[in-house]
């Protein structure tokens, strides 16, 4: 059964140095998978951490983001500080959304992955889309549901989330029917879904890569106008 992947969140500092060494390291691209079941033992999830462990062979720093464990509260646009924001860590008072921010702003590429409630995502996957927009430009995302109807249209909503911030999506997605698709030790006994996660994780490192370098170097290039990059050179400098 797959080793599970653990939630290494480290600080980042957006600056023009940091995106420089981002677009020359080549061959590393930060995939972070963001789990959307409130189920403990949800296949959603485990079909994630296969998929990020897999895009480890290929050269990524991969790591998962359990919404069940982090709890943000309902989105507030209004911007004020709630205490629900704050949790106990080990004796010390924690903002969850700045842990959540971090781990958003260090990633390249991201695995979006629920459960098909009433043909939508979940409601904490939404909610959390519902925090963020300029992190999401220029990044790839791919999307694993699950589903006993294949929840295309789940993934079509996350799509359009997405979309709406200006982020790329992989044209195809992961489905799993729950238990069907696994033994009693985790693995896939559909070789469809096998070969699905394969390529997924294959794809998204693969192709993360050579969008977030681009965007990286438009954002960079002063000269560059005609992009949508240059809308978010205010935000990476």
């Amino acid at each position: 059964m797959i080793n599970i992947i653990k939630s290494q969140i480290q600080p980042l500092k957006l600056s023009q140095s940091d995106n420089q060494a981002k677009m020359h390291q080549g061959d590393i691209v930060n995939v972070l998978g963001v789990a959307g079941s409130m189920r403990k033992g949800s296949f959603s999830t485990h079909t994630l951490k296969l998929v990020l462990e897999e895009a480890k062979k290929y050269g990524s720093d991969s790591r998962v983001l359990e919404l069940r464990e982090v709890r943000l509260p309902i989105y507030d646009p209004s911007g004020s500080v709630s205490e629900e924001l704050y949790r106990d860590v080990n004796g010390n008072r924690e903002n969850v959304l700045d842990t959540v921010t971090t781990a958003i702003k260090w990633a390249d590429a991201f695995v979006l992955a629920s459960p098909d409630y009433h043909g939508s995502m979940s409601g904490a996957m939404k909610n959390f889309l519902d925090y963020f927009w300029e992190e999401f430009a220029g990044k790839t995302f791919g999307y694993i549901i699950a589903s006993h109807e294949k929840g295309l249209t789940v993934a079509d909503q996350m799509r359009t989330s997405v979309r709406q911030c200006y982020g790329w999506s992989m044209p195809y997605n992961v489905s799993i029917n729950g238990a069907d698709d696994f033994d009693s030790s985790g693995n896939p006994i559909n070789s469809t879904l096998a070969n699905r996660i394969k390529m997924l994780a294959r794809d998204l490192v693969t192709y993360g890569t050579l969008i977030r370098r681009q965007f990286l170097q438009d954002v960079m290039t002063k000269e560059v106008s005609h992009s949508y990059a240059s809308r978010y050179r205010e935000y990476y400098n």
